[in-house]
């Protein structure tokens, strides 16, 4: 059975900075491609960055380019997003899962990151 862990969120003031880490249990992760998600009060889920293990290629949603970087350890079963720069509108529950994983699929409990202005 699939676990995802996350793990890392908090309060933080803006320009500051969090690491996220997610575990993952029951699949292996060089199987697929990983990605970061996060979904804010009243919104729907939304895609923040994603990274293929066959060749280390990373994705960003344009709202984190150039703060946000997204890395793993295969060895680890862990995926990390490291956040830089933060800002209040990043505020939001983060969660990590496949890079194609869909709203009926098995979603972990996530970690939530509040930016204060």
């Amino acid at each position: 059975q699939v676990q995802l862990v996350e793990s890392g969120g908090g309060l933080v003031q803006a320009g500051g900075s969090l690491r996220f880490a997610c575990a993952a249990s029951g699949c292996t992760f060089s199987s697929y491609p990983m990605g970061w998600f996060r979904q804010a009060p009243g919104m729907e889920r939304e895609f923040v960055a994603a990274i293929s293990w066959s060749d280390g290629s990373t994705y960003y949603a344009d709202f984190v380019k150039g703060r946000f970087t997204i890395s793993g350890d295969n060895a680890k079963n862990t995926v990390y997003l490291q956040m830089n720069s933060l800002k209040p509108e990043d505020t939001a529950v983060y969660y990590c899962n496949t890079e194609n994983a869909g709203p009926d699929d098995y979603w972990g409990q996530g970690t939530q990151v509040t930016v204060s202005s």
